[in-house]
């Protein structure tokens, strides 16, 4: 009966923990979120992101194996769906997919985490922050990459922690974030399970740590003030004046009328921006969405595109009577089977299409840039033939593909090297550093993000987008459909930006710094080193807590014996 009793009791004490574990979870998710922008903030509260992760690593430590794969899964799954809230506005399976693939991601990382305190009682906690920052590279950097929701984007209005972007990309500020919560979790939990432990004792053992890191907070510190004083200051070596149309057009509407409409109010915003005197106007991705290679080069009479194009002989007569060349986003459309003429009988065409941005001047595309990195299961899916059933399940909700760019490309207008990531392209540090490497020297970065009908979303954007212009120190100017557009400058302060879901135009005077007077930064030339760095390291230390582990074991036993 004493067993029994004792079973009992250990149950529901390790039932209670569990649930206490798992609220914790579920509040921390909830904080943690708080930090971007959302449905509390409209620009987000970043601060809270310096220490939501505490009780994160507290119940990691606390936990077992045999839960800690389940609380990593729980905490991404309510994380991505507090964090993504807005995704329900483009789909409802969207809401779905983006938070259970970012549960499966964090759940290895949890176990991850819960290995470098299993294998390092007493130091795992230096080894976290390595396996967070690996985590969040290798997240992003899979098909299905997704760097939404990287805790470091909520310091997008802290400039003066994020100058060493320039240095170690967004990773190098991640390892700053994550190793303080990490160290606090260690102590905490140690007190709590151990009335006896002492704080005091603990903070003076791991003083060598304390130290080493209030110096590279405070190099950080400095670092940051002085690279603003130096951008602030800084002469630009040319000034731009670009023109940004935002229309404000609902994603989800099309066909010829509504195509004529935008336009239309493209055209009206374009020819009121001409009285500030720019030197190009910019308008945002699929601005303008009859193709118009497609329909320049293919179009035959009696297909039943009559109308589609002259819409678009309207356009490039438009843009040849314009004064100034016309940056816009516009789908390439090329013969899919070249066997097989351009429309079947029925008038079907026989096409696919490239996301793409044209350089539009007087009546001729001079340049072109096809997107590279595609949207993963709305723009693109490579698993037709491994997955048919998901396959045909984002085809019946609608979900189209586009084709795949390979090539950096660096535009030149009239001395002005300029580069154009494509919507969330400007999410991805590697993608910016390389145009800025094949000679470009401001990012014009097109979106729309009209579909999510949240400015907070928009907002979560912007703030992603600002660590790119630290990173290569130049300048962005956003061009979008209904938001954020705005000016960010290599400092990363964002300028000026629009009213999101209004329809208008701004002129903005876009600071250029040339190569030929500014070399580029390490991380242009070393990109995501630090990334690298973390995750051979974090692979590395975690075999060889393994090994050592197995050796303790082994040799417990045979001393038992």
């Amino acid at each position: 009966m004493k067993n029994l009793d004792s079973i009992e009791v250990s149950y529901v004490r390790n039932l209670r923990t569990v649930c206490s574990e798992v609220l914790v979870l579920l509040v921390s998710s909830f904080v943690l979120s708080l930090a971007f922008p959302g449905f509390m903030s409209a620009k987000g509260i970043g601060f809270i992101a310096l220490i939501a992760l505490i009780p994160v690593f507290m119940v990691i430590k606390n936990t077992t194996f045999k839960c800690v794969w389940f609380y990593g899964f729980l905490f991404g799954l309510c994380y991505y769906f507090f964090f993504n809230y807005w995704l329900k506005g483009f789909h409802p399976l969207a809401i779905l997919i983006a938070p259970i693939i970012k549960g499966f991601e964090m759940m290895l990382l949890f176990l991850a985490l819960k290995a470098s305190v299993c294998f390092f009682p007493k130091k795992g906690y230096l080894l976290q922050p390595v396996i967070w920052v690996s985590y969040a590279y290798l997240a992003e950097s899979w098909f299905a990459g997704y760097p939404y929701g990287n805790i470091v984007y909520a310091l997008y209005r802290y400039n003066v922690l994020i100058q060493i972007a320039d240095i170690t990309g967004i990773w190098g500020i991640l390892f700053m974030m994550v190793l303080p919560q990490a160290f606090l979790a260690n102590a905490l939990i140690d007190k709590i399970n151990s009335p006896s432990f002492s704080l005091k004792s603990y903070f003076k053992r791991e003083l060598w740590v304390e130290i080493i890191y209030v110096l590279l907070l405070v190099i950080t510190i400095v670092y940051g003030i002085v690279k603003l004083v130096y951008w602030t200051d800084r002469t630009p070596d040319k000034t731009w004046r670009v023109a940004t149309v935002q229309h404000n057009h609902d994603s989800w509407k099309g066909g010829y009328t509504t195509y004529l409409q935008n336009f239309n109010n493209l055209r009206k915003s374009t020819l009121e921006s001409l009285s500030s005197d720019p030197d190009i106007v910019v308008w945002s991705e699929t601005a303008f969405v009859p193709s118009v290679s497609w329909h320049l080069n293919y179009y035959q009479e009696g297909s039943g595109w009559e109308d589609i194009a002259n819409l678009t002989r309207e356009f490039v007569q438009f843009g040849k009577d314009l004064q100034v060349p016309l940056l816009t986003g516009n789908p390439k459309g090329v013969i899919d089977d070249p066997t097989m003429p351009a429309y079947d009988e029925n008038g079907v065409q026989n096409r696919v299409d490239y996301n793409t941005v044209i350089l539009f001047d007087d009546g001729e595309i001079i340049e072109e840039y096809k997107k590279q990195h595609l949207v993963p299961f709305t723009e693109h899916f490579p698993y037709e033939k491994q997955l048919p059933w998901l396959y045909n399940l984002l085809l019946a909700n609608d979900y189209n593909w586009w084709e795949k760019g390979d090539e950096a490309v660096v535009f030149d207008l009239d001395g002005i090297k300029f580069s154009t990531p494509i919507c969330y392209e400007d999410s991805f540090g590697n993608l910016n550093a390389q145009f800025v490497a094949n000679g470009a020297d401001v990012i014009v970065n097109m979106t729309n993000d009209n579909w999510s009908k949240k400015a907070s979303a928009e907002w979560q954007h912007a703030a992603i987008a600002a660590f790119r212009s630290v990173e290569t120190r130049k300048s962005m100017i956003r061009g979008t459909n209904s938001g954020i557009t705005c000016l960010i400058t290599p400092d990363g302060k964002i300028h000026d930006p629009m009213e999101p879901f209004t329809r208008g135009w701004k002129l903005y005077q876009v600071p250029v710094y040339t190569h030929e007077s500014y070399n580029d930064t390490f991380f242009v030339r070393h990109y995501d080193l630090f990334a690298f760095v973390s995750i051979y390291s974090s692979i590395a230390l975690l075999f060889v807590g393994a090994v050592l582990k197995i050796i303790k074991t082994v040799g417990r036993k045979k001393g038992f014996n």
